[in-house]
C-alpha cells in the first residue's frame, strides 16, 4: 500500500472535498495510481467526479459493515490512474454502528490494506467522529485545509489533539503532512492576517501553495469534473497543481 493521506478538518465548507478532489486528480496527471476514499456520508467527492451516488449498489457502507470486498466496489472515473471508493447517505448511519463494533477504530484500515494505489486520499466527514478516528487510524499523513476567514483558528486545537492522541493510542506512523490555505482572497486584509497567524503556529507545515478564491474551481463540481478538466487555466487549476508537487515532494 502507498501513502495513505487523510483530508480533515471538522469544520464544514473549508475546501476539504475540493481539496480531495482536484489534489486528487493533479496527483493521478502525474501518472500516480490514485484511490479517493469518500468516507462523507454526504459524498460529494463521489459526484464531483461524475458518479451517480444515487444508482450505486454498494458503497464504503458495505465494505464497513457488510464485509463485501472493497475492490469490487471500487468505480473507475474517466480520468486516467484514478478511482473512487464512493458513498452516498447509506453511511450517515456508520458512526452509531461502529459503535459495537469489534475493533471499531481499525475498520477502514481492514478495508484499504486491499489496495496498493500510490496515493490514497481520504475525504473525511466533518466531524470527531468514528469514521474520522479510522481516517486518521488507516492513514500516514493528515492534510488540513483551512479556510482563510475569521474562526479559520476555531477547532484546530481540538483537532490537533484528537490526531495526537490517535498517533499516542493507535497509530504511531501517524504525522501531518501540512496545513493548506483555501478560499483566499488577496484582497482582503483578514486573510493576510490569518495567513501570518496560520505562519506562526505552523512554520514550515504550512503548504507554500495558496488555494485562491476562484469562480471555475466552485463551479467544477456541478460539472462532475476536477478542476483540471474543467478550466486547466483557471487560478484554481494551477493552485492545484502546485499543491499536488508539493505533496509528492512532502511523502
Amino acid at each position: 500500500m502507498g501513502s495513505v493521506i487523510a483530508i480533515l478538518n471538522q469544520k464544514g465548507g473549508v475546501g476539504k472535498t475540493t481539496t480531495a478532489v482536484n489534489l486528487g486528480s493533479y496527483l493521478a496527471k502525474a501518472g500516480k495510481r490514485v484511490l479517493l476514499v469518500d468516507l462523507d456520508p454526504q459524498g460529494n467527492a463521489t459526484s464531483g467526479l461524475g458518479i451517480n451516488k444515487h444508482a450505486l449498489n454498494e458503497t464504503m457502507y458495505d465494505v464497513l459493515f457488510n464485509h463485501e470486498a472493497a475492490p469490487s466496489i471500487v468505480v473507475n472515473t474517466e480520468f486516467d490512474n484514478l478511482q473512487v471508493l464512493p458513498a452516498n447517505t447509506n453511511l450517515a448511519g456508520a458512526e452509531v454502528q461502529l459503535v459495537s463494533t469489534l475493533q471499531r477504530e481499525l475498520q477502514l484500515r481492514r478495508v484499504l490494506s486491499q489496495f496498493d494505489h500510490d496515493y490514497i486520499l481520504i475525504d473525511c466527514p466533518p466531524s470527531l467522529g468514528l469514521l474520522t478516528i479510522n481516517a486518521l487510524s488507516a492513514a500516514d499523513y493528515v492534510l488540513i485545509p483551512v479556510q482563510t476567514e475569521y474562526y479559520a483558528l476555531e477547532g484546530l486545537s481540538q483537532l490537533l489533539n484528537v490526531i495526537e492522541r490517535v498517533e499516542g493510542s493507535i497509530n504511531p506512523d501517524l504525522s501531518i503532512l501540512g496545513v493548506v490555505m483555501t478560499m483566499y482572497d488577496a484582497r482582503n486584509s483578514l486573510s493576510e492576517q490569518v495567513k501570518a497567524e496560520l505562519s506562526k503556529h505552523f512554520g514550515d507545515k504550512l503548504f507554500h501553495t495558496i488555494i485562491p478564491r476562484n469562480v471555475r474551481l466552485a463551479e467544477a463540481p456541478s460539472f462532475g469534473k476536477p478542476i483540471g478538466e474543467h478550466d486547466k487555466w483557471s487560478k484554481g487549476a494551477r493552485a492545484y497543481k502546485s499543491l499536488a508537487k508539493e505533496v509528492m515532494q512532502r511523502v
